[in-house]
């Protein structure tokens, strides 16, 4: 049942930092495109790397997604 649950947060993880990646205005296509093939191809070295790198302003976005849903 752990390795169900962590198997699902991990898929949950990639998919916010993909989703990230894609919502980001200040990424050209090559970046966009780099991040995703490190995700891909290292997941858990890309994910703490993209977290790192990227992690205040994916943040900022959040934040600025949900006040324009209305939250």
């Amino acid at each position: 049942m752990l390795m169900w649950f962590l198997l699902f947060a991990w898929i949950l993880v990639i998919g916010s930092v993909v989703a990230d990646v894609f919502r980001s205005n200040d990424l050209g296509g090559l970046a966009k495109a780099g991040w995703v093939t490190l995700v891909v191809l290292i997941p858990w070295l890309g994910v703490v790397i993209y977290l790192i790198a990227r992690g205040e302003s994916m943040t900022h976005r959040y934040a600025a997604a949900a006040g324009a849903r209305g939250r």
